[in-house]
Order: structure tokens, then sequence, then C-alpha cells
């Protein structure tokens, strides 16, 4: 029998809360034996839960980094901007890694860290975990089978929803580009490395479109003022009041914790920061820069064409329509129903169950738990599963990612291998 694996924590977020949580429920598969967390909350929180001595609690990466190797795997979810540095040394130290998506806001520094991993040999398991839910499991083995045909088509949305939009990418963390990254690769790289991941093939070329269109200054309502707390004349019917959604929402913790950056915040704490921070302001006089829609069109090998919507504008949810030569298929992630398969031969559509998955889902619709589960399995050698990508697909995938932002920005078609090209020319020299 396999002993636990041992793993270290560098960055205590909501991500890396989702999946220690979920170490603590396998304690004969994982033991978290260390931290490196700056915030004090978060860290003391961490450390609570898995009883991690003093001396192995880092307000930083780099002492925790300095003992060498003491566990198996190291958890990075840092934010975007920090996540090579300790990646790299990380690696060095031959540490196995589950590094939480996207790899970095820097192509060069993506294609950096595959190069290290297959140097020193080590695996680098990228936090894709749609490719983990039961849901996208069920398409994959559904293309698999052959049922579909040879796939021509596909069109898939990801819907953020808009007050998910106004929370992660207006007043949170991931509203400005220069601060983390562009919004494409923040939110949608999941999406991206899932359409490669059915296709099955690479990428030729990419075109996007997309803006910053409603969540600006012009669109503020009148008399609005910079935060919600101080009074706005539409605050009873503005569906992004800050008051209503952090501090009237009791149970709404996962906005209470982001927006106060502690584990068990109070009503005081929440009210400081809706007078002192940017989640408190008017979402239309925040410093975000992202786009709030987006699409993307992708060409593969032997002419698949993709096409990606990115939108705020909706209830949210992921959507999926898959056109094959033997029949089309239409899927909804969320509420765990079935996927719609119609298969031309015989005229008939079959409402496909999802795979099923052991325990209750928890985030991301059972991706969350699928990704810690397969983590142990592939690195003990006992994984069966389809899901897991090595690191330097994660990479490519996210290069679509990349030239879709270049498309959007420069208004061109990308072509994917000279544009690849030129990525390891400027490494190289």
């Amino acid at each position: 029998m396999n002993k636990p694996l041992k793993a270290i924590l560098i960055g205590a977020g909501a991500r890396s809360e989702a999946y220690t949580s979920l170490m603590a429920e396998m304690p004969d598969r994982y033991q978290l034996v260390a931290v490196a967390e700056p915030i004090d909350s978060r860290r003391r929180d961490v450390q609570k839960k898995h009883r991690i001595p003093d001396e192995l609690c880092f307000t930083d990466w780099r002492p925790l980094l300095a003992l060498g190797k003491i566990a198996d795997i190291a958890v990075i979810a840092t934010m975007d901007t920090q996540h090579f540095e300790p990646a790299m040394e990380a690696i060095s130290l031959k540490y196995d890694l589950l590094l939480e998506k996207p790899v970095s806001p820097d192509p060069a520094e993506c294609l950096a860290i595959a190069r290290r991993a297959a140097e020193m040999n080590v695996r680098v398991v990228v936090c894709h975990v749609l490719r983990y839910t039961p849901f996208f499991i069920t398409i994959k083995k559904l293309i698999d089978s052959g049922r579909l045909g040879d796939i021509v088509s596909i069109n898939h949305e990801e819907c953020v929803g808009n007050v998910h939009q106004s929370h992660s990418f207006v007043r949170g963390n991931w509203g400005n580009s220069v601060r983390s990254s562009f919004m494409l690769l923040q939110k949608s790289c999941h999406d991206i490395d899932i359409l490669q991941w059915l296709v099955g093939k690479k990428c030729k070329k990419v075109q996007s479109f997309g803006a910053l269109t409603y969540f600006t200054e012009k669109n503020a309502p009148e008399g609005a003022p910079d935060y919600c707390i101080e009074g706005c004349p539409a605050g009873d019917t503005c569906p992004y009041n800050a008051v209503k959604l952090y501090l009237n929402d009791k149970w709404n913790s996962w906005f209470r914790t982001a927006c106060t950056r502690e584990t068990d915040p109070t009503d005081a704490m929440v009210e400081h920061s809706l007078r002192t921070t940017q989640y408190g302001k008017c979402v239309y006089r925040c410093d975000n820069d992202v786009v709030d829609h987006q699409i993307v069109n992708m060409l593969f090998e032997d002419d698949v064409t993709v096409t990606f919507t990115m939108n705020a504008f909706n209830k949210g949810g992921r959507f999926i329509h898959i056109m094959g030569t033997k029949g089309e298929l239409h899927g909804a992630m969320e509420g765990g129903g079935p996927v719609s398969l119609y298969e031309f031969g015989t005229k008939t559509t079959t409402e496909i169950p999802l795979e099923t998955q052991e325990g209750a889902l928890h985030g991301h619709s059972g991706g969350d738990d699928g990704i810690m589960s397969a983590l142990y399995e592939y690195l003990t050698g006992q994984y069966k599963g389809c899901s897991i990508g090595d690191i330097s697909v994660s990479v490519d995938n996210h290069l679509i990612v990349f030239a879709a932002e270049q498309s959007r920005l420069t208004g061109t078609v990308v072509d994917m291998e000279e544009y690849t090209a030129s990525l390891l020319r400027l490494i190289s020299g």
C-alpha cells in the first residue's frame, strides 16, 4: 500500500484552500507538511487545519524552498505573476508540481517552465480542472468512442455571469491586466485547453475579437458616488451594489473573504473593506481594463473549426455544441444533467448520463475533486484516466490563448506555427 504523498503549499488563497481541503479529506493519500503565505489569517488557517508546526510556516516561499526537498509535491497557487520563480526553484529541487492556471502571464515563462520540467524529469500538472469534471470526461469518451464520427466543428460558450464578472474581473484581483493577466488567459485558458483536448489536433490559426464595453465610467448612474456604501441613488436596483453583495449577504463567504482577505470576516471587516478597497467601489469606476466579452475562432488540423465565446452578460454556465460526421452533441455543464447525442444513422436522440464520481461534487462541477484524485493516481503510477496532460501540452494550449489576445489587439489572423517559432527565437536569442 502506498504511503500518503507529502505536499508543501505556496500561496494559500481560495484555489489552494479548495485543493488542500480535499487533501485533508484524503489522509491516506496526502499530507500537507508546510505552507508559505504572507497573509496571517490564511496561513494560520492552513496551519490549524493540517497541524503544521510553526517552524514549517512561512510568510515567503524562499525560506521554505531553501530547506531543500522536504516533500513529494509543491502546490503553487500564488497570483499569476508570482508563479514563475517558485515554480522554477521547486522544479530545480525535483518537486513534482500542482501548478495553478495560468502557468504564467508571460508566454516565454510558460515555455521556460515546460523546458525546465523536461530537463529535471519532473511532472507538472496544471490545474485545468475542467478536464476532470464528469461532464467533460463523458464528452471526451463519447468522442473517442467514435459515435460522433470525425469532429467537424465545435461551438463553446463560457458564460461568466454578470455578478461573477463584477466581483473577480472588475473589482477583484483579475480586473487589471497589469496586476494579473488578460481576461482570456485568466478565465478561459480552462476552455481553450478543453477544446484542444476534445479535438485532439493542433491548432493552426487563431482570430479573436473582444472589448471592455459596459463596466466603464460612462455607464455609471447619474449621481453615483465612488463607493456604494456612501449612498447611491441607483443602489436599490443596481445588481452590482457592493453593500448588498458583500455586507448584506451573510452567506456569500466567497465574496466576504475575498474583499477582506480574512478567513472568517466580521461585518466590521467587510464594511471597512467596502469603504477603503476597490471591492466597495462603484463597479463603473474601478481600474479594470480586461474585456467583458470576447470571441475566438480557431482552425485546427484537418480543417476542424472551433468557436469560443466568453461573455459576462448572463446568469453563468458553460454550454457546448459539437458537430461530427455521424452526429451532434449538446451539453450544459452546470446542473449535472445528461448530454444529448443525436445520431444521423438512426435519427434518434439519446440522453447520455454523466460519468459517475465518488462522493459529493465540490468546486468546478467536480473538477476539483477529480484533479486531486487523478494527481495521486498519476504520481503513484496508478492512473488510467484520460484527463491528465503533460506540461508541454498545457503550454501549447496557453500559446493559443496568447495568440488569440495578439489577434484581438492587432486585428490579424495569427498563424500558430509562426507565432510559436517567433517565441522560441526570442527565448533562444
